[in-house]
C-alpha cells in the first residue's frame, strides 16, 4: 500500500480538500507525508520583455515564497495536529509547467502516491494553461488521487 504520499497545495478550497484527504490517507496507512507548494514564476519570467519595468520581480518572488511558506506552516501544523508526520517542500519553478514540476518532486522525494485537487478548468483557460491535475494523468509515473471539489 502506500508508504509515502506527496500532496501538492495552494490557495484554493480544492487544495484543502486535497490535503485533507492526504493527511486522512498518511494517518490511516502510517505513511509519511510531504506537503508541497509550487511558486510558479513563469509569468515573471517575462522580465525580459518589460515586465521589470512595471514591477519589481524580486519583490513579487519573495511574496509568492513567504505566502507559500505559510501556506505550508498551516498545512503542516494541521497535518501535525491530525497526528500525522509531515515535511514541508517549496519549489521554485521558472521554466517548467507545474505538473512536470510537481512530478519531479514527488519522484525524488520518493513518493507512491501524489495528491492534487482539481480546479475544474474549462473553456478559454483551460485552453490557455491547461489542467495541472489533467497533465499530471498524463506524465506522473506514481499513482495519482484527483480530489474533487464536490466530494
Amino acid at each position: 500500500m502506500y508508504t509515502k504520499v506527496f500532496v501538492a497545495i495552494d490557495n484554493s478550497s480544492t487544495a484543502r480538500k486535497a490535503l485533507e484527504e492526504a493527511i486522512a490517507l498518511a494517518r490511516a496507512l502510517k505513511a509519511e507525508l510531504c506537503i508541497a507548494f509550487v511558486a510558479d514564476e513563469a509569468g515573471l519570467m517575462q522580465h525580459g520583455m518589460g515586465l521589470g519595468s512595471y514591477i519589481d520581480v524580486n519583490k513579487v518572488k519573495a511574496d509568492m515564497q513567504n505566502m507559500g511558506n505559510q501556506l505550508l506552516d498551516e498545512a503542516v501544523a494541521k497535518a501535525t495536529a491530525s497526528g500525522c508526520q509531515a515535511q514541508k517542500l517549496l519549489i521554485e519553478s521558472a521554466n517548467r509547467r507545474v505538473a512536470e514540476t510537481l512530478s519531479e518532486a514527488a519522484t525524488r522525494w520518493g513518493a507512491n502516491l501524489l495528491v492534487i485537487g482539481a480546479h475544474g478548468v474549462r473553456g478559454v483557460e483551460r485552453l490557455l494553461v491547461g489542467s495541472v491535475a489533467e497533465n499530471l494523468t498524463r506524465i506522473c509515473s506514481i499513482s495519482l488521487l484527483i480530489v474533487r471539489q464536490g466530494h
